[in-house]
């Protein structure tokens, strides 16, 4: 569903938008029944002990830093803090700093000072969850991104007391994986790269070996991991490949390795990741200016596509990350809402684009709530 904006484009008309095929209130943008009304919030299970935090992962883009991107994002944070409050919740942004600092001559556009001055080794307050090998065009020091990722999704859930008592009882919350435990991999039977997960299998590296029991993950928002994720540029790459790796589905295929071979180091953060929440899948994903990762070794995050629900802002005059990279991510994704903006390679804070973001979040809780 792609919904295309003009320039002028009012707030009335946008409230008008659509996400899989449901209407939206004009004043709100909760969705609406069959007979055409908003469902009573007291049809919905309150919250205990006061509102409960939706917990969202701010990832900002290659060369900014995570202080930068809240500074360039506030107005996101206010106006879901006031379209999450009817609701009985509070979003929480949680913004960490990509792990690989860049020099001066990594920011595109770097030239040499007038007086000549090569300062290009100069250690800026610029910084990337991957660098591209231009050569290969392999991701180089993805995994250190992602265990960045983990770690603050691990932090966010320890700071949750219910679930830091169940770690403490616990020596190990899920179960072990090939990937941390090479022993469980055969070393006589041959090793494929992947391994597709069949439907109706008791013990599968997705749903067992690689990130706990489906059966007992986390099933609502508000459960004290990462709800959500939003991503800008660089940081919409990272934050599809975490959507699609937390998604423990029948046919994802999984990255498996061989004991002691380079692959094990390279894949660990897929299991760090699902582990860190604790098995359970994000509830939605907001992408600006967005592209699909590249590698052919990374398809398998995007077969089948992403089916978390997923919303999609591009810019219309963006010359950074042109139009076709993002629909390219787009297509990979099963059911996705496009909304393009008359701007370019940023994350648009005036009301008229804030409005079908927070419109989309205020569903992705609804229809997450326990009845």
């Amino acid at each position: 569903m792609i919904q295309r904006c003009p320039p002028a484009f009012t707030t009335t008309a946008l409230l008008r938008l659509s996400f899989n095929g449901k209407k939206f209130r004009l004043s709100t943008m909760s969705p609406l029944d069959s007979a055409g009304t908003a469902p009573s919030a007291d049809k919905k299970r309150p919250a205990k002990n006061g509102k409960k935090e939706v917990k969202i992962l701010m990832l900002h883009g290659y060369t900014q830093s995570g202080p930068l991107f809240r500074a360039k994002t506030r107005a996101l944070e206010k106006a879901l803090q006031k379209g999450l409050a009817p609701l009985n919740f509070v979003p929480k942004l949680i913004y960490p700093t990509g792990p690989n600092r860049l020099s001066a001559r990594d920011v595109p556009g770097y030239a040499p000072d007038e007086d000549g001055n090569d300062r290009s080794d100069a250690e800026i307050d610029s910084w990337a969850w991957f660098r591209k090998d231009e050569a290969t065009g392999s991701y180089r020091l993805l995994g250190e991104g992602m265990k960045r990722i983990a770690e603050t999704i691990r932090e966010e859930v320890s700071s949750t007391p219910s679930l830091a008592a169940e770690s403490s009882n616990s020596s190990s919350l899920l179960p072990s994986s090939p990937l941390s435990n090479p022993s469980l991999l055969s070393a006589s039977s041959p090793q494929p790269l992947f391994t597709t997960i069949s439907e109706g299998s008791a013990a599968t590296l997705a749903d067992k070996d690689l990130g706990g029991d489906l059966d007992t993950a986390p099933s609502c928002v508000g459960w004290g991991g990462i709800d959500g994720v939003i991503g800008f540029s660089q940081g919409a790459c990272m934050a599809s490949m975490l959507t699609a790796a937390l998604e423990t589905v029948p046919g994802k295929g999984v990255p498996r390795v061989v004991p002691g071979g380079e692959e094990e180091t390279s894949w660990n953060w897929v299991e760090d990741v699902r582990q860190a929440n604790r098995g359970a899948p994000l509830r939605f994903a907001v992408l600006y200016s967005g592209f699909a990762a590249q590698p052919k070794a990374l398809t398998w995050l995007y077969e089948p596509p992403i089916g978390t629900p997923t919303v999609h802002f591009l810019g219309s005059l963006d010359t950074v990350v042109d139009e076709g990279r993002s629909r390219e991510l787009i297509d990979r994704c099963a059911d996705p809402a496009v909304i393009v903006h008359p701007g370019g390679h940023y994350v648009p804070v005036s009301k008229e684009w804030v409005a079908p973001l927070v419109g989309f979040i205020q569903k992705s809780v609804r229809d997450n709530l326990q009845l």
